[in-house]
């Protein structure tokens, strides 16, 4: 198993819990970074920022990700929508490094996935419209060439510029539209109970404003599995910085076991990972305080 370096503090926990759960299904896979690399035509240079959290991956490395350590890939693919948009925000206005430190572009379908998962990044619009251009018949000297055309031509090639930043900027209103309207139709979904061995949960990232919030205990034993009444999940990964019913169904959980994680209060916080790393170690698996499958099932039994 894999023994990862901390994620970066000021990493959006939307992003976070993408890696956390592409590093999980690396260790489950059993593969390098090199052999990681020759199966998905992804550079190990660009899996190192992946997974170290400096680099969004694009959809395609998450779906081959998926496929490779035998997960959900929509599910997946969800993870990653949600980690896009924040990654956008935390990003906007900001251009793509030049120079000989920027990263390694191994392949075009990777630049492709990389500037739609940036959103409205600069870099994003850069690389769309040069390919446009080359497209349309444009100098094509150099990877990107917007050398100044002739006389002839300026005029119409300007125009084409235009027409193409216009697209590209509707489709991205058009992408954030329904992006809006799934997150408003997930969040009346969730209201209602979740229903018993459901494979889907949803962590809420940050605590509510108004204030730390307490969950009761009410733990009983269903089916041979232990519940606490706060989250029916056997698979949701947790990490620290996340929070919601999920994270307060484990700090039950592991209060039941005989660990202390704390104040019930659904933060995932320093307790809590001491907490879940004492337990995986008595339950023999991997200690990295991240609450995953194998430990749902530690904690349910």
């Amino acid at each position: 198993m894999s023994r990862w370096k901390a994620l970066p503090g000021e990493l959006d926990p939307r992003v976070r819990q993408l890696v956390v759960r592409l590093r999980r299904l690396k260790d489950h896979s059993g593969l390098s970074l090199r052999q990681l690399a020759a199966k998905t035509g992804y550079s190990t240079s660009s899996w190192e920022r992946y997974l170290g959290g400096r680099s969004l991956p694009p959809r395609e490395a998450v779906e081959a990700m998926a496929r490779i350590g035998g997960d959900d890939p929509t599910r997946l693919l969800a993870l990653h929508e949600v980690a896009a948009e924040a990654w956008g925000e935390g990003r906007a206005g900001t251009s793509a490094p030049d120079g000989p430190n920027a990263p390694e572009v191994p392949e075009a379908s990777e630049i492709t996935g990389t500037a739609d998962a940036a959103g409205t990044a600069g870099a994003a619009h850069t690389v769309e419209v040069a390919g446009a251009l080359q497209a349309a018949g444009a100098d094509d000297t150099g990877p990107y060439n917007l050398s100044a055309p002739n006389e002839e031509t300026r005029h119409g090639r300007s125009l084409r510029v235009a027409l193409v930043a216009g697209s590209v900027a509707l489709v991205l209103a058009v992408s954030s539209a329904v992006l809006l309207a799934v997150r408003l139709t997930d969040g009346d979904t969730r209201a209602s109970a979740t229903p018993l061995g459901s494979a889907t949960s949803s962590v809420s990232p940050a605590p509510s404003p108004s204030g730390p919030r307490t969950y009761a205990c009410e733990v009983e034993r269903i089916d041979g599995r232990w519940y606490a009444g706060n989250s029916r999940t056997r698979d949701a990964v947790l990490a620290e910085g996340l929070a919601g019913p999920e994270v307060a169904e484990a700090q039950c959980l592991l209060r039941r076991a005989g660990f202390a994680p704390g104040v019930v209060d659904g933060i995932f916080g320093p307790h809590t990972k001491s907490a879940v790393e004492q337990l995986q170690k008595r339950a023999g698996l991997v200690v990295d305080g991240i609450i995953g499958r194998h430990t749902w099932g530690a904690l349910r039994r």
